[in-house]
């Protein structure tokens, strides 16, 4: 098995892969499959030594870290469903080649995803929020962020040779990866929908053409000590943590205000189709069934339209399942 991990690894994932997880798929091989499963015959390898390595996982895969971290001895049920795919992807390929005659992870019952609750900045906080990041000089980053919703990697690669300043639009064709160890390289976006362009609203547009007046590198929001490169994902994470705490605002992720953007975007009647072509989902069910807890308030708030607009039309008693009364017929 492991050296058909490494087989698959460099034939297969190195190709269709992006290159951000090259590093993370070669920590899983080598730190959790090759170590438990690695030794067992490829055509041996069964559905339930695979449920055995994903029941170590859970419970003691990465004891080092943890007693030097003070974190669960065991991995979450997220990464252990990672390193699921990673063995499927593999088994899939020694399918494909006639190697084995079907994929022992199909087999296999995985845990459930432990999901995490997503935070955004209400209303009223927003206010709060950028007038802090107004008087940090760091206004039009987070104003942007939350007009847009983009990923981090996707914000901090924008060039000006993104933004047409006389169209008002916004191209998105690249981000930028993490490596590892803060190292961080220009690639594709993260899906297939990824590439797209987005209309800004004027008051964004605006703020971009004032700031390109002034821009002295190639890059929208370059690293503030170097402007030559653009601005490190991990600073931007690292100021908007400052800038929560300084406004005393609850501690978010810099995802979260992506969610935040979804969120009131929504709620404000943006149809699904077209926020997930904002935000660059792969279709529409996703951002459905990632921003459910809003969804749930507006299936309520139509049921209330639906409601007013039938009753205007049958009245408050009758419903429209009924029939009016017949006249009785002469016999």
């Amino acid at each position: 098995v492991g050296a058909w991990m490494d087989e698959w690894f460099e034939n297969v994932c190195k190709i269709k892969v992006r290159p951000s997880s090259h590093q993370t798929y070669r920590g899983y091989i080598d730190r959790h499959i090759a170590p438990n499963i690695g030794k067992i015959p490829l055509e041996k390898l069964s559905a339930m030594d695979v449920q055995k390595l994903y029941r170590k996982l859970l419970t003691g895969g990465r004891v080092a870290r943890a007693e030097s971290r003070n974190q669960p001895k065991g991995l979450s049920a997220k990464t252990v469903r990672n390193i699921n795919q990673v063995i499927s992807s593999a088994m899939n390929f020694a399918v494909a080649q006639r190697i084995l005659a079907q994929n022992p992870c199909k087999a296999v019952a995985l845990p459930n995803l432990e999901h995490r609750e997503m935070q955004t900045i209400p209303a009223a906080q927003l206010v709060v929020f950028l007038d802090e990041a107004k008087a940090s000089g760091v206004y039009e980053l987070y104003y942007i962020e939350l007009a847009t919703g983009l990923r981090r990697g996707e914000i901090c690669a924008l060039m000006w040779r993104d933004f047409d300043a006389k169209a008002g639009t916004l191209g998105i064709s690249r981000t930028l990866h993490s490596k590892g160890q803060g190292i961080y390289a220009l690639g594709d976006t993260k899906t297939s929908q990824g590439n797209r362009t987005i209309i800004l609203p004027e008051s964004v547009a605006a703020l971009l053409r004032a700031r390109k007046k002034a821009s002295i590198s190639q890059w929208i929001f370059p690293q503030p000590t170097s402007p030559e490169l653009p601005m490190n994902p991990g600073t931007a994470y690292r100021r908007l943590k400052t800038l929560l705490e300084e406004a005393g605002l609850p501690s978010i992720r810099f995802h979260d205000l992506r969610h935040t953007f979804a969120t009131h975007a929504l709620t404000s009647g943006v149809d699904a189709k077209t926020l997930s072509g904002i935000l660059g989902h792969t279709n529409a069910s996703f951002t459905l069934d990632t921003y459910t807890h809003v969804t749930t308030d507006m299936q309520k708030t139509a049921c209330g339209i639906v409601g007013g607009f039938m009753e205007d039309i049958f009245g408050k008693e009758l419903k429209p399942w009924q029939e009016s009364e017949k006249p009785e017929t002469e016999p």
